[in-house]
């Protein structure tokens, strides 16, 4: 409880500072479970998953990025292969033919990235929206 303007005060101007480093806490949380899922059901050793503050490096296929660059508070999730072979075991390919008649195949897709980020995304924003709130009571 609080007793006094000033000490109303000192609570308010704490609040988004706590807040802001429950949702870095929890984000970096929630990132490296999600990537350790995802590199636990990727079919290829040669692809790469990964998080990062900001945008995810060049030749990668996001997840998506959540948050604001105003905030700096931008985390992406990404994979990516040697060329696109993250998408190409993502989503499969269709069978191809050379203009020989040469077949080259067809890749059976085999989810290694959406299905983790959907099955995870409700505990994430529950965990996310639980810590904020708490920060917000204990500042």
């Amino acid at each position: 409880m609080v007793q006094g303007l000033s000490q109303f005060n000192r609570r308010w101007t704490a609040i988004p500072k706590a807040v802001r480093q429950a949702a870095i806490d929890t984000l970096e949380q929630n990132a490296a479970e999600i990537v350790a899922d995802m590199n636990r059901n990727k079919p290829l050793v040669e692809i790469e998953i990964g998080w990062s503050w900001g945008q995810a490096p060049n030749g990668a296929m996001s997840l998506g990025t959540v948050g604001s660059t105003e905030r700096g508070l931008l985390i992406t999730i990404w994979a990516r292969g040697d060329d696109f072979s993250a998408a190409w075991f993502e989503f499969g390919t269709a069978p191809r033919q050379h203009k020989s008649g040469k077949s080259t195949g067809q890749i059976q897709a085999s989810p290694f990235f959406w299905p983790v980020w959907r099955a995870r995304r409700r505990r994430v924003k529950s965990r996310l929206t639980r810590n904020i709130n708490k920060a917000i009571k204990n500042a």
